[in-house]
């Protein structure tokens, strides 16, 4: 199996995948492989008319950018704080790297600012036209993984002729201002023939987990309807998880908590399976999961089983928490955390300690 089977959709264009589960997408890209663009997976909940959808998602785009803050912008991770300093020299450093980069200097100074002000103001979304928008926020969402294009997957639902024509022209309409790739997936294009449909070929452990779903439970079902999703930023809590920032504002002035990492990939051999861990100790070999309603669905929940069980045998211990138990009782899951990193220390240092990237 070829290490880039996402590749098979040609970069720029609108794709259509066919008899692929947008959710097994997400969970196969999940970690990110290196070699992949950046993902952002988007959920229409409602297919307006095409400048309402493209202002939407646009919008969406936007927020995912901020949240996104700085990893898109070097240098900015030291900056405290919304005060007027802060604004100034993050818009400063914007302007320096738009410079020496492909970014529209005056969009990037003015997502940075907004970013580090941590809040819109009337009229911010007009202030440039949409399609220096697209373009811009296509950049920086690459920008975020070090990547060079950005794929926006699409989860299609059944839809009637003009919605299905108006989600493919928004599709374009993104591809040809904004310089994304589009991948349609879900339902079938009943109604429109000029989106090509590209067979992708999923890695064999991904699909006989979708196979295995029937055996989930029946209390498991469809994830929580969410506009955008996109992987975590290596190094630090998801900006788009109130749970995991809460979690880790717990932990921050606990001595013992020291030696963490968020959202690593964890690589036990060269060879094997990459998993992503949403809070690691790899010293002591304690990896907490913090789960969001992105793992409802029943593809999400199987991985999830099977991930905990192959980390286990590598001699990893487990503890999953989902996003209401954090911020219902923090103290709660950080005391959890404590005694088995407690327990963990005292029985010696996890051989595999360092095997994270």
């Amino acid at each position: 199996m070829s290490p880039t089977w996402w590749a098979a959709s040609a970069p720029r264009r609108v794709s259509h995948l066919p008899g692929v589960d947008p959710e097994l997408l997400r969970v196969a890209l999940d970690p990110l492989p290196p070699e992949a663009p950046a993902l952002v997976h988007y959920r229409p909940v409602v297919v307006g008319p095409l400048g309402d959808l493209v202002s939407t998602l646009l919008d969406q785009l936007d927020s995912v950018a901020v949240a996104m803050f700085p990893s898109w912008l070097p240098g900015a991770d030291g900056f405290d704080g919304q005060g007027t300093l802060s604004v100034a020299a993050a818009r400063s450093l914007a302007a320096r790297t738009a410079v020496r980069s492909r970014h529209f200097g005056p969009f990037l100074t003015d997502l940075a600012e907004r970013s580090t002000r941590g809040s819109r103001r009337p009229g911010d979304r007009f202030r440039f036209p949409a399609e220096v928008r697209a373009a811009g926020l296509a950049r920086v969402i690459a920008e975020a993984y070090g990547r060079k294009e950005c794929v926006l997957l699409v989860t299609v639902p059944e839809l009637g002729p003009d919605a299905e024509r108006t989600l493919v022209a928004a599709a374009e309409w993104l591809v040809r201002h904004g310089d994304f790739t589009v991948w349609l997936a879900g339902a079938g294009m009943h109604h429109t023939d000029r989106v090509r449909s590209v067979p992708v070929t999923v890695p064999a452990r991904f699909v006989d987990l979708a196979n295995a779903t029937g055996q989930v439970p029946d209390m498991v079902g469809p994830p929580e309807p969410a506009l955008l999703a996109w992987p975590p930023i290596a190094g630090v809590p998801r900006g788009d998880s109130a749970a995991e920032q809460a979690l880790e504002r717990a932990l921050t002035p606990h001595l013992w908590a020291r030696g963490r990492r968020w959202n690593q990939t964890y690589e036990p051999h060269p060879l094997g399976e990459p998993y992503r861990l949403d809070l690691f100790w790899p010293a002591e070999g304690l990896a907490v999961e913090v789960d969001g309603p992105e793992h409802r669905g029943r593809i999400a929940f199987a991985n999830d089983r099977r991930r905990d069980v192959r980390l286990q045998l590598l001699g990893l211990s487990v503890l999953r928490f989902t996003n209401e138990q954090v911020l219902s009782d923090v103290p709660a899951v950080v005391d959890g955390i404590r005694r088995l990193l407690a327990r963990r220390r005292a029985d010696g240092t996890h051989p595999l300690g360092d095997e994270t990237s």
